[in-house]
């Protein structure tokens, strides 16, 4: 599968960067379902309060978001799917998907919190210190997102209508492959030039966001995808692409994407890769 790499798109710049989605192409699939799906439900039988919650007003939301994920998979993936009809609705959606869903609705004064979520994937943030609260203080560590999309998002979450899903991609820079990353970042001792491309690792969250029609809450999908950085930068363009992303950064959203401070050994392995990849072929060598 490949990986959405919106920094191919061009110059860094704060912004949600929604797209239009075909709701056929909600939710993906791919060769590492079973061990995902596997490492899921491991996570919610050992782990039930770091990966899952479920406020009471939600409960109509959930069961509606797993009838639709249910109805999906089976009209556009040709799925068999039986949920446990034991099973918290947000817990049912476990073993269907590799995606984490959260759910966010509208609360009397017209902002949106964060209602219910499986996740079992989170990127170094924990979700009972989310759960509940409004988009601004869920996205508070974001550095300028309240002051230049607060009011947007805000916007978008009131106006998203259900026959116009949308998704974005967002990328950071990890010391670990590990998917349940929810501890804060550490740096990584002897990063340098040479093995940079080793040590590091790319992290891509595909999101969608989607109006349920019937209970008016919003689903937030979070798909995430671990890559090392060696094995992406060397296809075309991405090294050259991502050097240019990094530099076009300031200090606070660089460290908040997990750029490593200074940027100087990863900055200095994507410009090897970068130019090496653009270097002239001799004569005569195929």
């Amino acid at each position: 599968m490949r990986l959405p790499l919106v920094f191919l798109d061009g110059p860094w710049k704060l912004a949600m960067g929604l797209n239009a989605l075909d709701p056929a192409d909600w939710l993906w699939r791919d060769e590492r379902f079973s061990a995902e799906t596997a490492e899921r439900a491991a996570l919610a039988a050992a782990r039930p309060e770091d990966v899952h919650a479920l406020l009471p007003e939600a409960g109509p939301a959930a069961r509606e978001l797993l009838a639709m994920v249910v109805g999906h998979l089976e009209r556009d993936h040709g799925a068999r799917v039986r949920p446990d009809p034991g099973a918290s609705p947000l817990l049912g959606l476990v073993p269907l998907a590799q995606e984490d869903f959260c759910l966010m609705q509208r609360r009397a004064d017209g902002t949106y919190s964060l209602t219910g979520a499986i996740l079992c994937f989170p990127a170094h943030w924990r979700l009972r210190e989310k759960l509940g609260r409004p988009l601004t203080e869920i996205h508070a560590p974001v550095p300028g997102f309240n002051e230049r999309l607060g009011g947007p998002a805000d916007r978008f979450f009131r106006n998203l209508a259900a026959e116009r899903p949308v998704w974005r991609a967002n990328w950071s820079v990890v010391e670990s492959p590990a998917l349940f990353h929810p501890q804060p970042r550490e740096p990584l001792p002897g990063l340098s030039a040479e093995n940079a491309g080793e040590l590091l690792w790319l992290r891509v969250e595909r999101q969608t966001l989607r109006r349920l029609p019937a209970t008016g809450a919003v689903a937030f999908t979070i798909r995430t995808l671990v890559r090392r950085l060696d094995r992406v930068a060397g296809e075309p363009g991405v090294a050259a692409a991502m050097a240019a992303r990094v530099r076009e950064m300031e200090e606070g959203m660089a460290a908040y994407k997990g750029i490593p401070a200074p940027r100087g050994p990863l900055l200095a392995y994507l410009d090897a890769v970068a130019d090496a990849a653009a270097a002239p072929v001799p004569a005569g060598v195929a």
